[in-house]
């Protein structure tokens, strides 16, 4: 009989699924408010109607669960071919039906969950490769669903904020995005500091360093490149206070 609950057993690994799994119960409630004549809607994200942020969680779930076979089976499943047909499976997916595009988030995310729930203790550090080469662990594709599903769901503009995500995801975002700067460079002479976590992130060598400061949701909401509101700034880059743009997180 197949078993009805995750065969892992580490605690942290099992915290990390009910995140995850939250986050797609949340992205599921926002998106459930919506009409299907509302799916046509504009997205907080330029270019993307709710369709296209719908059908690319849906067709992300299914790459994610393409790694978590790999990892149980040995045998390689890439996410996708390539970028190009990524973007091409969210282009046709945001020309579904409604009832076609919800069935799709609502399958592929049950068969991630289950792809999840069923792999053996040990194929959890099984190595995979994301879509941007880099090979990881198994469990990595937990904190990849993570972000998507969390962040999206404030991407489909219906009423969630950053402010819903919770702090340890936030947390683990900001320290994501301030990674990607300093690894392309791009923090040089820039600070940011969380008001209400004691928290410091960025170019802590600059002798007039830029600082943007403000409340977790509101800094990770900032960093990535979906608004400015509840933050402050000050220093060179500036000027009278004005918040200058996040640099380019992915």
């Amino acid at each position: 009989m197949v078993a009805r609950h995750d065969q892992t057993t580490d605690p942290e690994l099992l915290a990390a699924l009910l995140q995850a799994r939250r986050g797609t119960a949340f992205f599921a409630r926002k998106l459930n408010e919506l009409t299907d004549a509302e799916l046509d809607g504009a997205s907080l994200l330029p270019g993307w109607t709710r369709r296209h942020v719908t059908a690319h969680i849906g067709y992300n779930a299914r790459a994610i669960a393409r790694l978590v076979e790999w990892a149980g089976t040995g045998v390689e499943t890439p996410m996708y071919a390539s970028t190009s047909v990524r973007d091409h499976e969210i282009n046709f997916g945001a020309t579904l039906s409604p009832i076609a595009l919800r069935n799709l988030f609502d399958h592929s995310a049950v068969h991630l969950s289950v792809e999840w729930r069923d792999l053996p203790e040990d194929a959890w550090h099984h190595k995979v490769r994301t879509i941007q080469g880099r090979e990881v662990p198994a469990t990595e594709t937990v904190w990849m669903r993570t972000r998507e599903v969390w962040m999206h769901a404030v991407d489909l503009d219906n009423g969630a904020t950053f402010a819903d995500i919770p702090a340890p995801v936030l947390e683990r975002l900001l320290t994501d995005i301030t990674g990607a700067w300093k690894a392309r460079g791009t923090d040089a002479g820039l600070v940011v500091k969380v008001t209400d976590r004691d928290l410091t992130f960025g170019d802590s060598t600059s002798a007039s360093p830029t600082v943007v400061s403000g409340p977790l949701a509101a800094v990770v909401e900032w960093a990535a490149g979906r608004g400015h509101g509840g933050v402050t700034a000050s220093g060179p880059a500036a000027p009278n206070g004005m918040v200058p743009a996040a640099p380019k997180w992915i």
